[in-house]
């Protein structure tokens, strides 16, 4: 079994509010960059297929070479190898580009069983990149996956995460799936891991390895631009104080502001 866990390279939570509509649309953040925090259930994810399954989990990343960095982060955690892809003509890819240069890196690699990504990024937060991968393949695609029940006889049996409740669903291999938080708890590497990690060499495959020319990707392939960028009002809060003499006063006065004035309940 092999398990390919496309992941991504985004800035740091903590410092995506710091960060301009202008340095967004320009691709320049200027932020500490880190393995898609999204990513790192869908990383944990594959990690733990190998170990109940059998095989080998691959990290795949699309990318420049600070990519590097995620990558080696996943590493850590415990996959056996990691494929960067990038050329000059992957710059500014949207997600159907960035799909198809994926999907073109993993056929590079030999292909895989069961390929997981995160539910989304952090930084983009369109979803989308899963749907474009397993559409290039021609596979099944499994989303809101939040929980690997099986994997035998070249199947794949699953819970999705619904609001109403979970579904159990079964699908032949190979197949995307696209994890929710839900799934698992990502491992610490330890401090050897990331040592060898740091020494592990990661190959980089152009667009010439995997057959793409430029007017596939890129800025003129793109099907969606950004061309327009706000920042969310921030939120006002009020603060209500409930005063009284004794908790049940105050706990009177508290059920009556829930339900004439917030009228939750």
């Amino acid at each position: 079994m092999k398990y390919v866990v496309c992941l991504k390279q985004t800035p740091d939570t903590t410092e995506l509010p710091k960060i301009t509509p202008e340095q967004a649309l320009a691709g320049n953040e200027g932020a500490t960059l880190v393995l898609n925090p999204w990513d790192e259930y869908a990383v944990e994810e594959g990690i733990r297929l190998k170990e109940r399954f059998g095989g080998e989990t691959v990290a795949l990343s699309m990318g420049p070479e600070s990519v590097d960095q995620a990558l080696r982060s996943a590493l850590a955690m415990g996959c056996d190898r990691a494929v960067r892809l990038w050329d000059p003509s992957f710059a500014d890819s949207d997600y159907w580009s960035t799909a198809l240069i994926l999907a073109r890196g993993i056929e590079k690699d030999g292909g895989a069983d069961i390929i997981v990504t995160g539910k989304m990024s952090v930084d983009g937060n369109a979803a989308a990149v899963a749907h474009g991968i397993a559409c290039k393949l021609g596979i099944p695609l499994l989303t809101q996956v939040a929980r690997v029940v099986d994997v035998s006889d070249g199947r794949i049996t699953v819970e999705r995460l619904l609001d109403e409740g979970r579904e159990t669903v079964t699908a032949p291999l190979p197949v995307v799936i696209s994890v929710v938080k839900e799934i698992n708890e990502p491992r610490y590497p330890t401090f050897i891991r990331i040592r060898k990690a740091s020494r592990t060499p990661i190959p980089v495959l152009s667009a010439a390895d995997l057959n793409i020319a430029p007017e596939e990707v890129g800025q003129a392939a793109a099907r969606v631009r950004w061309t327009h960028l706000v920042k969310p009002e921030p939120k006002k809060r009020q603060v209500t104080i409930i005063e009284g003499d004794t908790p049940e006063e105050k706990a009177r006065k508290l059920l009556d502001y829930l339900m004439d004035v917030e009228k939750v309940l």
